[in-house]
């Protein structure tokens, strides 16, 4: 498991996160305080406060290197 902190703080970042999140083999949750949701899920993410940094954790994915440089606008 890889993690990275992210902020998605438009409406437009959180689309074009989970387009891009949603194309990845593996699983990938977004951690905010004591919530844990699916990083795949848009509606799980509004249910998260966006006003503060999200945790990524990447887990089973083949080449984290590359999923981290495609995921590079959003990490903080």
């Amino acid at each position: 498991m890889k993690s990275v902190t992210i902020s998605l703080d438009t409406i437009e970042k959180v689309r074009n996160f989970v387009n891009t999140v949603s194309r990845q083999s593996g699983d990938f949750d977004l951690v905010s305080a004591r919530y844990v949701i699916d990083a795949k899920s848009i509606m799980g993410i509004f249910s998260l406060d966006l006003s503060k940094p999200l945790r990524l954790d990447i887990h089973n994915a083949s080449d984290y290197d590359a999923i981290v440089a495609e995921l590079k606008d959003f990490i903080v």
